[in-house]
């Protein structure tokens, strides 16, 4: 039945679909380039709603598929998901129709080049998601970087070249890291499966030593402060829909990998570098928003603020409770949405007067006064407005913090203010005042295209301010596993 292979099916009919755009696909035939790009994103975002449909509240892993791969390394094809891979995957899926939409008219050189990358990597992403072989999740991890790398290296600004090589670079030092901490618990339990590696007894260096080679390859993907330099210059230079799916999806990729990996395999040094990771947590909340206050480009404003806003996921993780998890997942989807639609507002200024300079700009309310509707809900969104997704995570967050230490709250809390600042000043700047200049007076309104798609992202916006257990029920059983799966250490008894 193919509901048995529902994960595998979510993976490979992306990947299968942009192959095809490759093969069909041609500048001269734009418009069916598009549109086979268009039905291939909407085949793969619908192989991937049954995972939701289908979803025990109550259980684990579930989609479960097994196959042979590598026997004589015991290395298996082996998925499944839980609560928290499956809200994630559906949101990679749906990112990629909108990446597929944002990129209608933009681009015009090797369309089919440019809408295959993102099939593939939908694909690819969505495998590191759903994989419970530590070698088939490194082979998807280490994948999704080249279609990323050809997006921002071939349709990229006039840095492109630098932003990648950064970006590539970055994220290939911290995979090594991890795939010898692979290799390190093959040796220990001559297994490559995950779920084996929850079981074995290892000493607190032992978990210390593959902990901080985990942290090495989350922290950059997520990215943590210090080495989060990569994301503003990708950012700056990736083409809209490459700056939505990188905001939106490919930065959860980290934080999903320390509730798979560093944590469940390392517990009792997950909990011994508790202050660690909540002081790294919190330099990126506060410190990276008053980063963002001073930017000049609005992308590289959206770009820290994602940094400052993924602080909370973090945070929230490492404060081991069922409010704190549950609201750094929220977090992830939210901010998942959020970002996607910041960075299409900026590129819907972007294709008409081809600046992101926030002093170009002054009045634009004035000349597009629906999308500067959108763009003030989005803007109040991300800076936490009850009623909204961005409030949801936040304030789970920042209510668990509360209950570990006053001040750990006090300072996550901060950033609401932070946040508002650095959203309403851009805000006040770009779209309110006079009209600035002839360019700006010269805009022509939201087209119909481009006006369907922050509608659909204002809905899940709101939806999830309104009602979080969409998100919430789907993880609490998997929370309360791992919180209990945490609280039993780890480390080998006297005499082993």
């Amino acid at each position: 039945m193919l509901t048995d292979h529902i994960l595998s099916l979510s993976i490979w009919v992306p990947i299968l679909a942009g192959v095809l755009v490759l093969i069909l696909g041609d500048d001269s035939r734009a418009c069916f380039t598009r549109w086979v790009a268009l039905l291939g994103s909407l085949a793969g975002f619908a192989v991937t709603l049954p995972l939701y449909l289908l979803f025990d509240l109550n259980s684990g892993i579930q989609f479960l598929e097994i196959a042979n791969w590598i026997p004589a390394f015991n290395i298996n094809y082996m998925l499944g998901a839980d609560g928290f891979s499956v809200p994630l995957i559906l949101l990679t899926s749906f990112t990629t129709v909108i990446a597929v939409v944002a990129s209608w008219e933009s681009i015009t050189d090797n369309i089919a080049q440019y809408m295959a990358a993102f099939l593939i990597m939908s694909g690819l992403m969505i495998g590191v998601f759903s994989a419970l072989d530590a070698i088939l999740y490194y082979v998807f991890w280490e994948a999704m970087l080249i279609p990323m790398f050809l997006v921002i290296g071939v349709w990229g600004g006039p840095n492109r070249v630098y932003a990648t090589i950064k970006f590539f670079l970055y994220t290939l030092i911290g995979s090594l890291l991890m795939l010898v901490a692979f290799i390190y618990l093959y040796h220990k339990t001559g297994s490559f499966h995950i779920i084996d590696y929850y079981k074995v007894p290892l000493s607190m260096e032992e978990q210390i030593y593959i902990f901080a080679a985990f942290f090495m390859a989350f922290a950059v993907k997520i990215p943590m402060w210090p080495v989060h330099t990569w994301l503003p210059d990708a950012h700056v230079e990736a083409p809209t829909a490459g700056s939505v799916v990188l905001a939106a999806v490919m930065l959860k990729l980290g934080g999903y990998s320390f509730l798979r990996f560093a944590m469940p395999i390392a517990p009792d040094a997950s909990h011994y570098l508790t202050g660690f990771m909540i002081t790294l947590s919190l330099i990126a909340i506060l410190y990276i928003a008053f980063v963002a206050l001073v930017q000049k480009d609005m992308k590289k404003l959206i770009a820290y603020s994602s940094i400052s806003h993924m602080g909370f996921v973090t945070l929230g993780f490492f404060l081991f409770s069922q409010l704190g998890l549950e609201g750094g997942v929220v977090q992830m989807i939210s901010h998942g949405f959020i970002s996607a639609a910041m960075f299409l507002c900026v590129g819907v200024l972007y294709d008409r007067m081809h600046s992101r300079q926030i002093a170009d700009y002054g009045g634009v309310a004035n000349t597009m006064p629906i999308f500067t509707g959108f763009v003030v809900l989005f803007a109040m969104a991300n800076s936490g407005l009850p009623g909204t997704s961005g409030f949801v995570g936040e304030f789970m967050v920042i209510l668990a913090s509360v209950k570990h230490n006053f001040w750990v709250a006090f300072v996550a809390a901060s950033t609401l203010i932070i946040g508002a600042s650095y959203s309403l000043w851009m805000v006040k700047r770009v779209f309110y005042g006079e009209v600035a200049n002839d360019k700006v007076s010269a805009l022509k309104a939201l087209n119909k295209r481009e006006f369907t798609l922050l509608s659909v992202l204002a809905l899940f916006t709101l939806g999830i301010g309104v009602y979080p257990d969409v998100i919430t029920e789907l993880t609490q059983a998997t929370s309360t596993q791992f919180l209990n799966h945490m609280a039993v250490s780890k480390l080998p008894a006297v005499g082993m």
